[in-house]
């Protein structure tokens, strides 16, 4: 074989070995790709439907709800659920084999428990929205290359997420109260029976501002609570004027018991500013209710009174 001739044979092979290096680093190239897409998918499928902004923005009105809620400790017998309606119907004697004393204790519990719930809801709707941030920084700085580098650091915090809204979510119910000592005391012969105490929520009650009016000397309040109860219930209303300009005005304020939705307060004073608080009356098993609602309603002048202060007017 001519020199010539081997310069071209040895030619052709060095072509042909850098057209295959050529399509290896292809390949390569397209696989990486390939990979970089599937995982910042896997993110942005997480981000959409377990970690929207829309999700989050809706827990945040369900904590806030929570905060207003009224939180009670329910005596169920073990064998049934909390929410069923048959525990309605247990005798009134329950409560009379409870120690008052060692049931005080229990609400003490409760009140600490339900306090640290709602703080820990707030904290971990925090982490949550802290955890979101992280992850679009992620995507929007990371260039392929660190994407994939760094991806057991995201895919860790993926999975620390995912768990993080599943304590979330489990804690958005109130749970079981745990005892450490018998509840029920020494009652002899009687059989003692398999209770146990669990939270449960009501509702928080809030006036109804369309239907709420105020009149010359009187008002028509009243509210609603966000779900429907089974069961009617006890409120209690408070009123009280503002800036009294006399003594003798300071009297117009009270405290009133009511069975139903609404109340019509009378003898008030005209062209006057009250404030109204409504919540749901003490109960015996009531554990936490920190929020009451608020109205502030004018009264209206009388048309003589217009008419006299129409006639002052320079």
């Amino acid at each position: 074989m001519s020199f010539g001739t081997m310069d071209v044979y040895l030619n052709e092979i060095e072509n042909n070995l850098q057209s295959i290096l050529y399509s290896e680093e292809e390949d390569q190239e397209n696989e990486t790709w390939k990979m970089y897409m599937e995982r910042k998918n896997i993110v942005l499928e997480f981000l959409h439907a377990d970690l929207s902004l829309h999700l989050l923005k809706r827990h945040h009105k369900r904590i806030e709800l929570l905060k207003k809620c009224s939180y009670y400790i329910e005596i169920l017998p073990k064998h049934l659920a909390l929410g069923d309606q048959n525990h309605l119907m247990l005798p009134t004697t329950m409560f009379q084999l409870i120690d008052p004393w060692r049931f005080q204790r229990m609400k003490k519990v409760g009140t600490v428990q339900t306090k640290i719930q709602l703080l820990l809801l707030t904290d971990l709707l925090e982490q949550l929205e802290q955890g979101r941030e992280e992850l679009v920084h992620f995507l929007e700085t990371y260039d392929m290359v660190t994407f994939l580098a760094r991806w057991d650091l995201v895919k860790q915090k993926l999975s620390n997420l995912s768990e993080l809204m599943d304590n979330f979510l489990a804690m958005l119910v109130p749970g079981r109260l745990y005892v450490k000592h018998r509840l029920v005391s020494d009652v002899g012969a009687t059989k003692i029976p398999h209770i146990r105490l669990v939270l449960s929520t009501k509702m928080p009650v809030m006036f109804d501002r369309k239907e709420s009016v105020a009149h010359e000397n009187w008002v028509s309040l009243k509210w609603f609570i966000t779900s429907q109860q089974s069961q009617p219930e006890q409120y209690e209303l408070r009123f009280k004027l503002l800036e009294p300009r006399a003594q003798q005005e300071r009297i117009q304020c009270g405290i009133m018991p009511v069975t139903s939705n609404m109340c019509e307060i009378r003898n008030l004073l005209s062209d006057r500013s009250y404030r109204f608080t409504v919540k749901r009356a003490e109960a015996y098993t009531l554990v936490y209710e920190q929020w009451r609602d608020t109205i502030t309603l004018k009264t209206k002048p009388y048309p003589d009174e217009d008419m006299e202060s129409t006639m002052c007017e320079p």
